[in-house]
């Protein structure tokens, strides 16, 4: 009985070990699947962080049209050129001339002072400015934003405070007035409100996933266009189990993203100065969970890939779905419920937030905690799913090769060739 156990596992092993291999010169022998693994999934970080290098946008130039032209209306724009964020670079007599500027790129906002700014903040009503950016760039309107609004708030305390003053009050007791409660504003993660640090730490692991998926069914597609596909395999290994294919072929996707996410998680962000919160083998352990996780994910869905090209046609209607769904530009909680159901089919939904808490935020594994259990039950059902998948797909690769035996034995009887009609009718 021991024998027979040895044997048994000494099969399983060399079974597994070939599909490994083979996998791996598949993957090594195909040029497409080459340029998506390496050339893209090492490249796209690092494009990424060449545009985004500048993650702020400093001093950037305004125009103003100040028809006021008062005591409040200067004090505001002097303090709004005192920013990091905003430059006045000229003052202009009409809204026209300062869309002239805007037009020719030599400035990316306006700020538009009314005529009445100074009389209505003398008589305590509310005064209005009107400010244009230039939406090309979300950083521009970002900026413009950013130096009126807390401008904006400064003004309104230090204009209730001389109100006050004014009425009879001395400084500490209107000061308490204007704010009975101190706020003090704080921004541990990204306190230069750097675009970089922003969208990079989300599109790091997506790129693992996307170039997996991508690269993974293309490779599929290939092999059903030449009729081929690894889901026949069992067959030429003596039937001996669907499971050795799925981790066999896994074990070579892993070996060679362990590689690939090793660079992207942890040598990008340190060669570009991102981030880095977390011990690195905190990152190596979410990465574990993560590619483990997109491989399974990777076999079930390139189940559905017939053509090659059908992958490229993805690419561009998929992944901005999911950076998306990942919560990093809009809170989770404001997602529809659809989409939020939709985001649980993806790995880099919950890879993403981890890597995101863990490496830009400082947490540890404790706090992903939820989102490493997400991804093991994940990992689960994709792998029993991925089996299924190649259970089924056997089972129509011998449905089929039945069916063409059978048609083989009908044409015999009945004296077709069809290889030589086919001959006849290409003019051979």
């Amino acid at each position: 009985m021991k024998e027979t156990e040895t044997t048994y596992a000494g099969t399983w092993i060399k079974n597994w070990y070939d599909i490994f291999i083979n996998e791996l010169k598949l993957i090594f022998t195909d040029s497409g699947v080459m340029v998506i693994f390496f050339i893209g999934g090492l490249l796209y970080p690092v494009l990424y962080n060449l545009i985004y290098m500048h993650g702020t946008v400093d001093e950037m130039p305004v125009a103003v049209v100040d028809l006021s032209g008062g005591s409040y209306s200067d004090r505001y724009l002097r303090k709004v050129d005192a920013t990091r964020e905003c430059r006045i670079f000229c003052y202009c007599t009409s809204l026209a001339e300062a869309e002239q500027l805007m037009q020719q790129r030599k400035v990316y906002g306006v700020i538009y002072v009314p005529s009445d700014f100074d009389e209505r903040i003398v008589r305590g009503e509310q005064g209005v400015i009107s400010t244009y950016a230039d939406m090309s760039s979300f950083l521009y309107y970002k900026n413009l934003t950013m130096a009126t609004s807390h401008v904006m708030l400064d003004e309104m305390h230090v204009i209730q405070t001389e109100h006050y003053a004014a009425a009879g009050l001395d400084g500490q007791s209107a000061w308490q007035l204007v704010q009975p409660v101190l706020s003090d504003e704080n921004m541990p993660y990204n306190r230069p409100f750097s675009y970089t640090i922003f969208f990079i730490s989300a599109a790091l692991l997506l790129v693992i996933q996307q170039t997996m998926f991508y690269g993974s069914s293309l490779l599929a597609g290939t092999l059903r266009e030449q009729n081929r596909s690894f889901a026949s395999m069992p067959d030429r290994l003596q039937g001996l189990g669907i499971g050795r294919v799925v981790l066999g072929r896994g074990a070579a996707y892993f070996c060679v993203y362990l590689v690939i996410g090793t660079l992207v998680a942890l040598l990008i962000p340190w060669i570009f100065h991102l981030p880095q919160r977390s011990e690195w083998w905190e990152v190596l352990v979410l990465l574990l969970f993560f590619i483990v996780d997109c491989i399974f994910f990777t076999f079930t869905w390139s189940t559905l890939i017939t053509k090659r090209e059908t992958v490229f046609v993805l690419f561009l209607s998929i992944s901005p779905i999911c950076l998306f769904l990942t919560g990093f530009s809009w809170p989770t909680t404001a997602i529809p419920a659809f989409w939020r159901t939709v985001s649980y089919l993806f790995p880099s939904t919950f890879g993403c937030r981890a890597f995101i808490n863990l490496n830009t935020a400082g947490g540890t594994l404790g706090t992903i905690a939820p989102e490493i259990w997400a991804m093991t039950v994940q990992t689960v059902i994709y792998y029993f799913l991925a089996s299924a998948a190649v259970f089924a797909e056997n089972k129509v690769i011998e449905h089929r090769d039945q069916l063409q035996a059978l048609r083989s034995r009908i044409d015999e009887r009945r004296g077709i060739d069809r290889a030589e009609n086919a001959r006849i009718i290409a003019g051979d």
